[in-house]
């Protein structure tokens, strides 16, 4: 699951490695549009596109957890706690769920255990200019 989607890089990404199945959400209609625009010419029914919400999304219960979720929020919006938080409220999160995170500051255990009251592990973490990102799995 994709939920601040942009460009698309990290879902068409992740299916180009093989995921079976990517759900997309971007809130914007332009940059939807043009994400639909580059599912129709990569001829794949493996990715479905929400013009959407994330936080809108994530208001909801799920019936399905994910295996892997990108969370690549707007930056200093303060969006990544209240989106964890919905993440593991919703039951959208299972043990192992392994979230990849794009923050304008560095990701830690703490940060992450303070907001939201869980264990998590951090498996990778670098950064590139004023970009931290992190792979991180709920314990």
């Amino acid at each position: 699951m994709d939920l601040f989607t942009g460009s698309g890089s990290l879902s068409f990404e992740a299916l180009s490695r093989g995921a079976k199945q990517v759900i997309s959400f971007e809130k914007d209609y332009n940059t939807y549009q043009n994400l639909q625009k580059n599912k129709a010419l990569l001829k794949t029914n493996k990715i479905n596109i929400f013009n959407q919400d994330a936080l809108n999304f994530l208001s909801h219960k799920s019936t399905q957890t994910f295996d892997f979720i990108f969370l690549d929020p707007p930056f200093n919006k303060n969006y990544l706690p209240k989106t964890l938080k919905a993440l593991i409220d919703g039951n959208y999160i299972t043990l192992n769920t392994k979230i990849y995170i794009e923050s304008e500051f560095k990701i830690s255990e703490s940060i992450v255990t303070k907001w939201l009251s869980t264990n998590i592990q951090i498996n990778k973490q670098k950064h590139t200019g004023k970009v931290h990102y992190c792979l991180i799995t709920f314990l």
